[in-house]
């Protein structure tokens, strides 16, 4: 073969193997989607030995490898986060699209008394940027409730998340995140307010309730 013909060969054939595997590699791997959780300490999994693997986000990823393998799991919780420190991290966090998109914000608002107004519109503004950024993204909010000890602030707090929903029929709703696990001992730490390892199986098992048949979908 003519130098300048092998030379010519040399330069092609690399590029035509690129573009046949990827060719390839596109036709055999699924697409994949992402159902990213935005969260406090209770979607972070603090006082758990290995949040990794023990917090309630990671258990929904290991239901979601046995039935729809083509999803992935983001664990964006952040101990010790409000409503606001949330609508000022979430356009970082959104450089990941989501597909399915957790809001389980709101619990550090009510431990602070902060103003349930406030919370109110903090939760909305943040998902108004997930819907501006991520358009096809089906969004969950997750609802919180405090102890009634907290009286009258309790219901308005409580309140909140109900009057989102009611206003926004394209929500997914979770009324109350810690549904059977809230005030039970045997499924908290010893602080009362974090579950326990047993607790966010728990919780894992209520949330997969909403989760499974938007994934099916």
């Amino acid at each position: 073969m003519p130098f300048h013909r092998r030379f010519l060969f040399c330069q092609i054939f690399p590029v035509l193997v690129s573009v046949l595997v990827g060719t390839v590699s596109q036709g055999v791997e699924p697409a994949g989607k992402t159902m990213l959780f935005f969260g406090d300490s209770l979607t972070a999994g603090y006082g758990l030995e290995d949040p990794a693997a023990e917090a309630w986000p990671s258990l929904i990823g290991v239901k979601l490898k046995e039935t729809a393998p083509e999803w992935k799991v983001i664990n964006a919780g952040l101990s010790g986060e409000t409503t606001s420190a949330g609508l000022r991290r979430v356009d970082w966090v959104l450089r990941q699209p989501a597909d399915v998109f957790v809001l389980a914000l709101g619990g550090n608002d009510g431990l602070r008394g902060i103003g349930a107004g406030l919370t109110k519109s903090n939760l909305e503004a943040i998902i108004a940027k997930v819907r501006a950024k991520c358009p096809q993204a089906v969004i969950v909010l997750a609802g919180m409730k405090m102890p009634v000890s907290m009286g009258e602030y309790a219901k308005d707090f409580e309140a909140v998340f109900a009057q989102i929903v009611a206003a926004d029929p394209k929500l997914v709703s979770i009324p109350f995140l810690l549904e059977g696990v809230g005030g039970m001992a045997a499924l908290n730490q010893p602080d009362a307010i974090h579950p326990n390892v047993e607790g966010h199986r728990k919780v894992a098992e209520h949330v997969w309730k909403t989760l499974g048949p938007l994934v099916k979908k």
